[in-house]
């Protein structure tokens, strides 16, 4: 992960990584995964260059997605708004709690959770609540 610049976003009505993912394969199969924001960002350059989007589940960042590319979207009002294009693949990280916030806010690679270790990926998945209250205690 080289980028230097990521985007968080809240990930509402899932519970976690498992939920996102089975989501995103019942609306777009094996194709990229399309997140539809109404703001375009304007460090678009930045986050082109290898960033992802952090998902928080649950007041938690949970997992990361690398972001393809960026399309524009018309909803059918005349509003131009920004497609992600996602990469498919979710990325298990570190757990980190976030407060919740509206829409997506920039991400600084320094400020980024490390993703998680290969001998991790397929530990299922700690509740949100429980993965907020390690984080809290420094136990990640």
């Amino acid at each position: 992960m080289s980028a230097k610049l990521h985007l968080m976003k809240l990930c509402v009505g899932a519970e976690g990584p498992g939920d996102l993912a089975a989501w995103q394969a019942s609306h777009f199969g094996r194709a990229p995964a399309l997140h539809v924001t109404r703001m375009w960002p304007k460090r678009d350059a930045e986050l082109l260059a290898g960033g992802s989007i952090y998902w928080v589940f649950k007041g938690v960042i949970l997992a990361r997605q690398r972001i393809l590319t960026l399309e524009p979207v018309d909803g059918g009002d005349g509003v131009r708004r920004c497609g992600l294009v996602l990469d498919r693949a979710l990325v298990p990280v570190a757990a980190v709690p976030r407060r919740p916030f509206q829409g997506w806010r920039y991400l600084e690679a320094k400020d980024a959770p490390p993703d998680l270790p290969a001998s991790r990926e397929a530990e299922a998945p700690l509740p949100p609540a429980v993965a907020a209250a390690l984080a809290e205690m420094g136990l990640r």
